[in-house]
C-alpha cells in the first residue's frame, strides 16, 4: 500500500516522502545524503553494494520478487524499492566531481509538463555542469517516477528547486545574472498577429508562431493571453541572436519554455529586466519547433562551451599578461 500511494504527488507532498527504484538511483540518493526510511528487497545480494551505515538506520523488508514486480513501473524490475524522506537540496552532498565541474550556468524550466522531457532536461543540466535548476509552478513534479527514471540520477547531482512562483525566481539566482530565453524565431522576424494561438508543439525553443515580435529595442507590445482567453498583457520585446553567438556573460540563466504554450510572459519580463536576449535555435522552415529537452541540450552545452572557452582565455591572460 505504501509503495502504491507513494507514486502519487498528493502523498509525496503531504507525507514528505518519495519512492526510488533500482540499485543505481538508490545508491546515488544515499551517497548524496538522502534519508532512507524503508527498503523493500527481494534478495540479500541487492544490499551488498549499498552503504551499510545508511541501511542500519532504515527498515529493511524482504519481499517476494513477484510483489516488487507488481509494484514496479520498470519493464525489468531490479528487486529493490526504497521510500525516502523527500530530499532537501540545501542539505544534500553533491558529488565532488560534479561540484568541481560546476559552471555559472543556471536553468529555469517554464511550465515543462511532460515527465520524460523534464527528466531528460535535468540529465542534460547535470551533464553540462549547471549550477542549479529552477522549476516554476506548472512544471511536472520532479519526484514523479517517470521524471526520476529519465533523470538517471541527476536529482542527486545538482540542486533542483521546484514549485517556484516567478516572484521568487530572482532570489534563487545569483546577483548580476543575465536571463536569456531559448527561442526558434529568426532574428528580425516579424511578429505574428496577436490572434494567432501558440503552437502546440512549442517545446523548449518556444513555438514557431510565438507571438512576441523580436526587435533590438526593449519596447512593449500587446499580447493576448490565450490560456484563459480573457486578459491582455504587455510583453517586452527582446533582442535576438543565434544560440551559437556569444551570450554567456557570467553568471547566466537560460529559460526553456513548456511544450504547449512556449515561453510565458513572466519569463520574458524576467529576461528583459536583466538585459537578457532571445537565443534562437534555427530550424528548417515548416518545422514548428524543437522538443523542449532537445532545445535545452543544445543551448546548455553551447553555454558550457562558451564558458569554458572564456575561462581558458582568462587563464591565458593571467599567465601571459599584455605589457604596455
Amino acid at each position: 500500500k505504501v509503495v502504491t500511494i507513494a507514486k502519487s504527488k498528493k502523498f509525496r507532498d503531504h507525507h514528505g516522502k518519495v519512492l526510488l527504484e533500482g540499485h543505481r538511483l538508490i545508491k546515488d540518493a544515499l551517497d548524496a545524503g538522502a534519508v532512507l526510511q524503508t527498503l523493500f528487497f527481494s534478495t540479500v545480494g541487492h544490499l551488498k553494494e549499498l552503504p551499510e551505515a545508511e541501511l542500519k538506520r532504515a527498515s529493511l523488508v524482504k519481499v517476494k520478487f513477484e510483489d516488487i514486480k507488481s509494484w514496479s513501473d520498470l519493464v525489468t524490475p531490479q528487486g529493490l524499492i526504497g521510500i525516502f524522506s523527500k530530499p532537501n537540496h540545501a542539505k544534500m552532498s553533491y558529488p565532488a566531481a560534479q561540484l568541481a565541474s560546476s559552471l555559472p550556468l543556471h536553468l529555469i524550466c517554464d511550465n515543462i509538463r511532460d515527465p520524460g522531457n523534464l527528466g531528460t532536461i535535468l540529465r542534460s543540466a547535470a551533464g553540462a555542469g549547471c549550477e542549479k535548476v529552477l522549476l516554476t509552478k506548472g512544471c511536472v513534479d520532479p519526484w514523479e517516477p517517470k521524471v526520476l527514471r529519465a533523470g538517471m540520477g541527476a536529482h542527486f547531482r545538482l540542486p533542483i528547486v521546484a514549485n517556484l512562483d516567478w516572484e521568487s525566481v530572482p532570489s534563487n539566482l545569483p546577483a548580476g545574472v543575465q536571463v536569456c530565453v531559448a527561442d526558434n524565431k529568426e532574428p528580425g522576424a516579424q511578429a505574428e498577429p496577436a490572434s494567432v494561438p501558440r503552437g502546440a508543439g512549442g517545446a523548449g525553443s518556444a513555438p514557431g508562431n510565438q507571438k512576441t515580435p523580436v526587435k533590438s529595442e526593449a519596447k512593449a507590445a500587446p499580447e493576448h493571453e490565450d490560456e484563459e482567453g480573457a486578459e491582455d498583457v504587455c510583453v517586452p520585446e527582446l533582442s535576438a541572436q543565434y544560440y551559437y553567438e556569444n551570450w554567456t556573460q557570467a553568471p547566466v540563466a537560460v529559460v526553456i519554455g513548456g511544450e504547449t504554450h512556449g515561453l510565458s510572459p513572466d519569463a520574458l519580463h524576467l529576461a528583459a529586466s536583466t538585459g537578457g536576449k532571445r537565443l534562437v535555435i534555427p530550424v528548417v522552415p515548416g518545422v514548428d519547433s524543437l522538443n523542449s529537452a532537445i532545445a535545452a541540450g543544445i543551448v546548455l552545452f553551447e553555454g558550457k562551451r562558451q564558458l569554458l572557452r572564456r575561462h581558458k582565455q582568462e587563464d591565458e591572460r593571467q599567465k601571459f599578461p599584455i605589457v604596455g
